[in-house]
């Protein structure tokens, strides 16, 4: 059997358990007044039966009689009954009609019941098979015989069901006006209550992990006296706390930026004279010993590795202030193809494979900016994978987008590490780190933020999927004809 629909709004639930109440009220009320009026009517029918003191059902003994219409039907109502029981058995059965009296013929059941009626003066029920319901009232006779009076129940009957109609009628539209008017009532009262969850629901839609949130305006149902009241201004109590926390949070996030930046901008001339000095004296012509060359050649790479640190910090800091790019159309297929032979230069031990459609590929943005997400991709694919693993790159052009997927077979990205791969200084554990000496990029943690930002500023995604032997990242930018 199927269930029955539970309603699951606080309105609808209102709403049903009030119209339950009426219903469960009304039922009360109808089979109170109906069993009221029901034995009102027998009370009645009892009274008249006594009043009738058995006259007809007496003069049934004298069938003949001086004058037609004999026995006495006098004073007896239409339809009344009369039955005369000799030793516990019917011998005589007769009906008032008008002025006379008409036999009638008792079956088997109709002579049981009868009997079985016993002569205390008291109203009782009997059914007739014939005639149909009867009360009766059995008294003991003169002659050692048993006299029964009874008036038919068709009346009381049809006024019960008579009755019965209108109370469903009458609580029936009742309960439709209720339920309409309760309906409207119990959502005018949670007309507040929904204004805290739209308030609570807009919240949820707000970008809350970073940058800076304008929160919604509080709710103006705060009357303590009402637990609506009460569960507004508890939501902007959180409210005004959750304002300030991002508040405090974006002006802490912005000191970071500056700092980020303004540290980068000093750290470029200092970082770029220490290489430059470096680079002068390897290329002393005098001998040097082998422990200074070395550590001079030490410096160089660190100096080199230190510069492409501040450049990605700056470049970050001023994503993050939001700088436009370059609007440009760029041809991604020719940067794929750039990008794939510095890798293969990069890390020949590695099997690179390249898949471009038959048609250029464009898309509106910064052709550095966008080489430099690929070059990231590819070389986050070398420097995180052994010697021999196949990277592909392919890419595809679309209608609204055009796709750009960096593939490898590598060992793959930790589970613990893929929901914050894309974030800021985030590196991979030893299965995934790069050996001492490759590269600049991707050692620092900085690489994937870079590819996000970039992309990010471009209007598209980036997504991520890895297992072991299968890595893949897919980057989707809004193509030349609706960037």
């Amino acid at each position: 059997m199927r269930r029955l629909p539970v309603p699951r709004t606080l309105r609808a639930r209102l709403t049903a358990g009030l119209l339950l109440l009426l219903s469960l009220a009304c039922l009360a009320v109808g089979v109170i007044t109906v069993l009221a009026i029901e034995g009102f009517l027998m009370t009645k029918l009892d009274h008249q039966l006594a009043a009738a003191d058995g006259r007809f059902a007496a003069s049934l003994e004298h069938t003949e009689g001086p004058a037609p219409g004999y026995p006495d039907t006098r004073g007896q109502a239409e339809g009344t009954f009369g039955a005369r029981l000799l030793f516990g058995v019917a011998v005589q059965a007769s009906m008032v009609r008008g002025d006379t009296y008409v036999p009638v013929s008792l079956t088997r059941a109709d002579r049981d019941a009868l009997a079985a009626v016993p002569p205390d003066g008291m109203g009782h029920t009997v059914q007739l098979s014939a005639l149909g319901s009867f009360r009766v009232v059995a008294e003991e006779g003169g002659d050692g015989d048993t006299l029964l009076t009874g008036l038919p129940l068709r009346r009381v009957t049809d006024i019960v069901h008579q009755l019965e109609v209108v109370e469903v009628a009458v609580f029936g539209a009742a309960i439709v006006v209720t339920g309409v008017l309760g309906a409207l009532w119990v959502r005018l009262s949670l007309r507040p209550l929904s204004r805290v969850a739209a308030t609570a629901t807009e919240v949820t839609r707000l970008p809350l992990a970073s940058g800076e949130v304008a929160m919604p305006r509080p709710v103006p149902d705060t009357d303590t006296r009402t637990e609506i009241g009460q569960v507004g201004a508890a939501l902007n109590r959180m409210l005004g706390h959750v304002g300030d926390a991002l508040t405090r949070r974006h002006a802490s996030e912005e000191r970071l930026r500056r700092f980020a930046a303004d540290a980068s901008h000093e750290l470029r001339t200092p970082v770029a004279t220490v290489r430059a000095h470096a680079e002068l004296a390897l290329r002393h012509t005098e001998p040097v010993p082998g422990d200074v060359r070395h550590a001079l050649e030490r410096i160089q790479y660190e100096s080199e590795r230190m510069s492409g640190l501040v450049e990605d910090l700056l470049l970050l800091a001023r994503l993050d202030a939001g700088r436009p790019l370059a609007r440009d159309t760029v041809d991604l297929t020719r940067l794929a193809l750039d990008a794939m032979g510095d890798a293969r230069a990069a890390a020949p031990e590695h099997r690179w494979l390249l898949d471009l459609p038959r048609e250029p590929v464009t898309v509106t943005g910064d052709e550095h900016r966008l080489y430099q997400v690929v070059a990231n991709l590819l070389a986050n694919a070398r420097t995180h994978t052994p010697p021999a693993t196949t990277v592909t790159l392919r890419i595809a052009g679309g209608e609204e987008f055009a796709e750009l997927t960096v593939t490898d077979t590598g060992p793959g990205i930790p589970e613990g590490l893929q929901p914050e791969i894309f974030q800021r200084f985030t590196r991979a554990d030893r299965s995934r780190s790069r050996a001492a000496g490759e590269g600049t990029t991707g050692g620092t943690g900085l690489g994937l933020a870079i590819v996000t930002a970039v992309v990010a500023a471009h209007g598209g995604t980036v997504e991520m999927t890895s297992r072991p032997g299968h890595t893949a990242f897919v980057v989707r930018l809004p193509s030349a004809r609706t960037g």
